[in-house]
């Protein structure tokens, strides 16, 4: 009995998939040569392969930074590749394929290999390596192995140890940070049919990057129609620092308002609301005109999704706040930050010239007139003068005249007496303000 192909039955039978190494110094085969767990040293958190299943593309992290990106083929639908954390447990070059329906069928390494020139085992008999039919990259094609071209398969072994840590998952919504600060998402096919995306859900995976409310409901319908892995760049996010302390997001009436500037389309876009609570100053939004009033000023306002925007330009005007885009150290990775000051308007001094009182005028001398002297007149007893005139006027009266006169002094005397009884009677209702009093006529 032959023990060494009975072995490789019983290997072939429980893994279903073994690599065999040909030994044989005769046989005309490429070196071959393998490196175990238990044979490598371990190694850092610092590199990472992470694979999506949904994208089928795998990207190699080194100090949390991308690397790296490849395009992969992965299992069929009926064999799908498992999601879960790995590590790489073997590395081997040039390996021997056998069948796992035929354990007795082998292939050595070369052309005709399905696994290519590299192998890195991640679980049982589930693997990466190369291949020779390089049309099937793109595709849900394998047993559940990851396939790659055979350029990348052999660069992704040069730059990974045993025990580099794999992770594997399968989501259809990816969002990161481009090169250029920019934040971009995609949108993949649902493959195997595990994730039914909703526009919450993009949402959700958007808003913690602070880029949410500049991408509308619409147009992630239309992308998740679509989901065909485009990128859609959406803006730049950034920290804001006022006064020296990062800015908060703030929660009123249920709702939470993003606390991050937003560049697009060369446009700054800072949150009013954030700067508005920070500053401790009322501020109103005016809807039906799209602006916004605090007590310095009122500018145009922006509504994305229910959060409220202003154009950085506009905030001396609006919240008497001034300043830009710095980065946060001399080191380019640490990434920038939107600082803001409260301006202080400059204390202007204005000189005042001394003021000298004015001089007191002297009044001109004016000499008054003399008065005019008055002639003082000749003295003349006063009993004398009255018993002269009543005797002159005596003499000139006749005696008719005299009763005449007796007469009518005596009806003037009358008259005089009924007056003074009509005015007693006035007086005794003096406080009543619309009493009309009539004056007789000897009296008007």
């Amino acid at each position: 009995m032959n023990w060494k192909k009975l072995s490789k039955k019983i290997a072939a039978g429980i893994l279903g998939l073994t690599l065999i190494f040909n030994l044989s110094a005769a046989q005309a085969e490429p070196s071959q040569s393998t490196e175990k767990n238990s044979d490598a040293p371990k190694v850092s958190a610092s590199k990472k392969i992470v694979i999506n299943s949904a994208s089928r593309i795998l990207a190699l992290y080194v100090n949390d930074k991308k690397v790296a990106i490849y395009p992969l083929g992965l299992g069929k639908v009926s064999t799908p590749t498992p999601t879960g954390y790995y590590r790489i447990l073997e590395k081997a070059i040039n390996p021997t394929w056998i069948d796992p329906s035929d354990p007795e069928y082998e292939v050595p390494s070369g052309p005709n290999n399905p696994l290519g020139y590299r192998w890195m085992q991640i679980k049982g008999n589930y693997g990466i390596h190369g291949t020779n039919k390089p049309d099937s990259i793109g595709y849900y094609v394998s047993n559940g192995c990851i396939r790659m071209y055979e350029k990348d398969v052999e660069a992704l072994y040069n730059a990974v140890e045993v025990d580099t840590p794999v992770e594997i998952t399968y989501n259809r919504v990816v969002v990161e940070k481009a090169p250029d600060e920019n934040i971009v998402y995609y949108i993949y096919p649902d493959g195997y049919g595990w994730q039914d995306l909703k526009v919450d859900d993009v949402n959700k995976w958007l808003e913690p990057y602070g880029v949410a409310a500049f991408e509308s409901d619409a147009d992630i319908a239309e992308k998740i129609k679509a989901s065909d892995g485009n990128p859609t760049y959406i803006g730049k996010p950034y920290n804001i620092e006022l006064n020296g302390k990062i800015l908060p997001q703030v929660e009123l009436n249920g709702r939470i308002f993003v606390s991050r500037a937003v560049i697009r389309e060369n446009i700054t876009y800072l949150p009013a609301v954030p700067l508005a609570v920070a500053l401790n100053t009322k501020v109103e939004w005016r809807a039906s005109e799209s602006t916004l009033k605090t007590q310095y000023g009122e500018v145009t306002g922006y509504e994305k999704k229910k959060q409220i925007y202003l154009n950085a330009d506009d905030a001396m005007l609006l919240f008497n706040i001034d300043g830009g885009l710095q980065s946060v150290s001399k080191n380019p990775d640490d990434g920038k930050v939107f600082k803001l000051r409260t301006v202080t308007p400059p204390t202007i001094e204005i000189e005042t010239p001394p003021v000298t009182p004015p001089t007191e005028i002297e009044k001109p001398k004016v000499d008054e007139p003399a008065k005019p002297k008055v002639e003082e007149k000749p003295k003349v007893d006063d009993k004398k003068s009255k018993v002269e005139d009543k005797t002159k006027t005596e003499d000139k009266v006749k005696p008719g005249d005299k009763k005449r006169s007796a007469d009518e002094k005596t009806t003037s005397n009358n008259n005089r007496r009924r007056a003074n009884e009509k005015l007693d009677d006035a007086n005794k209702i003096d406080d009543i303000d619309d009493l009309k009093v009539e004056v007789p006529e000897p009296f008007k």
